[in-house]
This record gives structure tokens, sequence and C-alpha cells, in this order.
């Protein structure tokens, strides 16, 4: 049986309405049934952690109310744990297969070899309208390479438009890492924290939230269909936000890691030092590993810089229900990777645990069959862009040799929430790769080999390597994980950008 997706299975029913109308038995034309558009919501390190997720600390009302109409992914995980690379995923639709795809620069580095076949490329060449606000690709505005204010395209020739909200910061770099009143990082100085007494446009992510309304309501009388990308930046580091949302979480009561989780582990397959969080920032002595204080006060604000970005993407997505936008028009909301505050000893993300790789993704579809029932199927970042291509019935190119696309549609799920699975997640960072199955992940580190395995069903916080015990089951996971990747040159582990 042929599988048709919600949106699918809405046109093949109007158009057999036609023919039983007898209007010439031909198939409706494109005016009467028009394609549907995409607003794709990409949120930077936001960690697993939604009131729709039962965490009971975390403040997404905006979030939580998309899940309610949509399906939420409770077991979404991304192929890389930093941003340039797990976006060159999601816009490739590939696994990586050599060592610049692992990095920063991933896209800058190989797109023009494949924006064509790229998400918006295809939605591009279908006669969609392509546009991306803010950070999509890792440079926002998708502009890459050395020079923050002229620079050449990450991802060539599938944009109508790609650009930055104006504002007060100087140049891009400024705004994906910015304070309040246009102020830029400085690497080693800045602080972790701020909380500036001002409105929401003291920061960027209300800029970008101000330009994707004021787009909506310009594509609202497009005649062509769209596929308009939106890129927030928060709750990325710094962990800074509007004083109202830092009291919003001043006073919530926040559960403190278990020691065997704070610890790091045995060995490091994916562990490093934070140097994200600890080089990039200054702390004015205080270190959260040995500050429960701090530690606290880091997590709190953590909190207020996700629940300020909350607040911004509601906007958005009330903005289109508004202009009537929402009856024809695919939703998804994806973050990047998550962010570990204090797991395993890491204030940061580079490695390859659950709370770095798993992540928020919501799909909201015009005639959801079951809203608001989540999927615990595994998923992968992979897997949308088949997804999208399915929905939206755009063509993907014939293989061609090249890198191809690694995702299957979620169409399954979307349909039920209690569709299982396909295949297992693949995640890869430096030379180490990983593979997560119902029960178990396996990490194998690309040095020497050696062998991390997690039990969730027996150790669901990763707090013991159960390698050794289980000799089969690291046998059979690795017979199933592709060739190592090289790392680049100069990225061992514990440098990070």
């Amino acid at each position: 049986p042929v599988h048709l997706p919600p949106c699918g299975r809405a046109r093949f029913l109007a158009w057999v309405l036609v023919l039983a109308a007898g209007i010439g038995g031909s198939a409706p034309s494109q005016a009467e049934t028009p394609r549907r558009n995409v607003l794709f919501i990409a949120i930077d390190d936001l960690r697993n952690e939604l009131g729709a997720l039962g965490t009971p600390f975390a403040k997404t009302p905006a979030i939580d109310a998309l899940a309610a109409q949509g399906r939420l992914f409770t077991r979404h995980y991304v192929q890389v744990p930093t941003c340039g690379a797990s976006r060159a995923a999601l816009l490739s639709g590939a696994y990586p297969s050599e060592a610049d795809h692992l990095t920063n620069e991933a896209i800058f580095r190989t797109g023009a070899s494949w924006s064509g076949r790229s998400l918006p490329g295809v939605f591009r060449a279908a006669g969609y309208r392509t546009l991306a606000l803010g950070k999509i690709t890792h440079h926002p505005g998708g502009l890459g390479g050395k020079d923050w204010n002229a620079a050449p395209e990450e991802l060539p020739g599938v944009w109508e438009r790609s650009w930055i909200p104006e504002g007060p910061w100087e140049h891009a770099r400024a705004m994906m890492h910015a304070y309040a009143k246009g102020a830029a990082r400085v690497p080693g100085e800045s602080p972790a924290i701020e909380a500036h007494d001002g409105p929401d446009e003291s920061y960027p992510d209300a800029l970008v939230a101000r330009d994707a309304i004021a787009t909506l309501e310009e594509l609202a009388g497009s005649e062509d269909p769209w596929f308009f990308a939106v890129g927030f930046f928060k709750p990325h580091l710094p962990f800074a936000a509007p004083k109202r949302w830092h009291d919003l979480h001043a006073a919530t009561p926040l559960p403190s890691l278990p020691p065997a989780l704070a610890a790091p582990p045995a060995w490091p397959s994916g562990w490093h030092a934070s140097g994200e969080f600890r080089r990039n920032y200054g702390h004015g002595g205080r270190d959260p590993a040995e500050d429960a204080e701090y530690a606290m006060a880091v997590r709190r604000a953590y909190c207020a810089a996700a629940s300020y970005a909350d607040a911004q993407i509601g906007r958005v997505v009330a903005a289109l229900d508004e202009l009537g936008l929402g009856e024809s028009t695919v939703v998804v909301l994806w973050s990047d990777h998550g962010f570990l505050l204090g797991e395993h000893g890491i204030w940061g993300k580079h490695c390859l645990y659950e709370e770095s790789l798993r992540a928020p993704l919501v799909i909201r579809t015009p005639d959801l069959p079951r809203p608001g029932e989540p999927s615990d199927a595994i998923v992968e970042t992979v897997d949308l862009l088949p997804t999208l291509a399915e929905l939206c019935e755009v063509p993907l190119p014939a293989d061609d040799g090249s890198r191809g696309y690694a995702g299957r549609s979620l169409g399954p799920q979307l349909d039920d929430p209690a569709a299982p699975g396909t295949k297992p997640a693949l995640a890869f960072f430096r030379g180490d790769r990983s593979i997560r199955t119902d029960r178990w992940r396996l990490i194998v580190d690309g040095e020497d080999g050696r062998a991390e395995l997690f039990d969730y069903a027996n150790d669901p916080l990763e707090t013991e390597n159960h390698a050794a015990a289980h000799p089969d089951v690291v046998a059979e996971l690795l017979g199933q994980l592709p060739a190592s990747i090289p790392p680049a040159q100069g990225s061992q582990k514990g440098r990070e950008k």
C-alpha cells in the first residue's frame, strides 16, 4: 500500500471529491489544491526539557502549546553535537562522512557540493519561495568564513533571501553571542550570565520574532508557496535575557544532580573540559563544578534564556495563526542539540551523551491525526528532509551517486503516534561514533576503539559503562556503525570552538 502523509491524504481526498462531482474527470488544478507552506523554527542549544515533556521546572508555554497541537517527538536525536555540523546534517539530510562535516564550518566548507539537494534547495527547485532569518546555518544570516561583515554564502543559491534583523550589534558574530545595548562578547572576559533590566528587544531573539512576523504578513499575500526558516539564538551561551525572565526562575526549585551523574565517567569517550563555557566566558574565579551556588545560578540563567526564547517563538506561531496561515502550513520546531549543565562533569554540548544528542522536535501539520499525542519513536534530524518533502509533495532528486539522503519520512509517526521507529540513531563527534537503540547507547572511541555502553533500561542516567558485561551487545551495535571519520587536523578532544 502507498503511504499518504496527512497533507497528502487530504489532497487525495480532495481529488476524489472532484471526480465524484463529475468535473471533467480530471484532477484538481494547482490553484484548487494549493501546496503546503513550511514554517521551520530552529532553536540553539535547547535541552529536551519542556513542560510538555513533564519537566516540572520548565516554563515553556509556547512550545507546550505547539506540542498540544502537533506531534512532539520525545526521542529525537541530532547527528553531531555542535551547531554548524548539526545544521549541516539537517540541511543535507545526510550523515557526516568526512572530517569537514563534523565542524562548525561544515556548511561553509562543503555546502556548495550539495546545496541543490539540500532542504531549501529542493523546495526552491519545486517553485517555493525560500527565506532564512536569524541563525539557520552556523553563521547568522548565512554568511561564512572569517570575515563576518563581507563573506560568501554558506549554502549558495538556495535562499531567495537570508538575513539577520537590524539591531545595535556590529556584526553577526556579535549578535550570535549578544549582550544588551549592542555589546559583543569578549572571549574569556564577558560573563556567562546577564539579566538586563529592559524590554525583550534588548536581545536579538525579540528582533528575530519582529522580522518573522513582518515577513509572515508579506507572505500571507504570496501566490507562491513558501519555506520560511526562522532561527533563534537562545538559550545558547551567554545565558543572557531580560531581567523579567530571570525573575521568573529566581525561585525555581531545580533538582540537584545525583553524585554518580555529576561525576565524569570512568574514561572520557566524549568528555572534555567544558572549554566553550570556561574559555569563552569570564566567571570571576567561580567554577560550577566546585561552587554549588554558582552552578545553580548558571542553571537558572539557562532556564531564563530558554523561557525568553519560548516567548518569542510563541509570538511567531500566534502571528501565523492569526493571519490564517496555520491551515495551509506545516510548522516544525527543532533544536540543533542539547546542552549539559553539569551532567558527567560537563558544562557544554561537545560530547556523545544523551543530554547533548537528545533535543526537542515538534511537527504540526494541517489535518494531523490525534494531535497532542507524543511519539516515543527514536527519530533523527536527517529524517526531517524526506518528511517535509513528503508532506508537501516536493520531489527529491534521483540518487546521483554522491552523498545520499540518510533519513526516512516520519509520516508513519505523524499518522499514528504509536508507530515504532525504523532505525537506530547515529551520532558523530571528531573521531568518535555513537549508536542509540531503544535500550542501548554505544560510544566508540575513534583513537583506540574502546567502547562505552549505556543500558537505559537499568541505568538511565548513564552512570556505568556496561561494555564489559555485554560484549555481545557491543559487537552487534558496532556492526551497525559506519566506519570512523578521521578528525580534522587540530580537533583533538578538549579543543572546542
